[in-house]
């Protein structure tokens, strides 16, 4: 999965302009996974900077910070049951695919959002197609960084 991301910013003048037209390549996980790291920030607010978090070795999640990413889940995907110390906000972009929770699962599908809040949860995709999801994961206060 590749993705095109233009990043916008402003020139000496103060005149907005395109910082960064490029393509960002999704990276392999386990096996039925990939996931494609868009944006970061380190701190919350947010500060602007000249860093592109393009560059960053992110984890799943950033202590006082935020996550923007796109993930691929292949039909079959294997399990990763886990909790982050973030709140998600989830849009399905294409596909569908099952949320499990503790004690329920729901069924998910292209359109459809998800608000996670600190929650342990896996995906599985049942289907016949991958399933893309957009994710912006924003640290709770405390919250630590996952690395995983």
């Amino acid at each position: 999965m590749k993705v095109r991301r233009i990043v916008t910013g402003q020139n000496k003048e103060n005149h907005s302009m395109v910082k960064w037209d490029n393509e960002i390549e999704a990276r392999p996980g386990r096996s039925g996974f990939e996931r494609a790291d868009i944006w970061a920030t380190k701190f919350l607010p947010a500060k602007l900077s000249e860093e592109d978090p393009a560059k960053w070795e992110l984890g799943t999640s950033i202590s006082n910070g935020s996550v923007f990413r796109l993930i691929k889940y292949g039909p079959g995907v294997s399990e990763r049951w886990h909790t982050t110390d973030t709140i998600d906000y989830a849009i399905v972009l294409s596909g569908e695919i099952w949320m499990q929770l503790d004690k329920e699962e729901i069924h998910l599908k292209a359109g459809d959002v998800i608000i996670q809040r600190s929650t342990n949860h896996n995906w599985v995709n049942r289907g016949k197609e991958a399933c893309i999801i957009a994710f912006v994961l924003i640290a709770t206060e405390g919250g630590k960084s996952t690395g995983w």
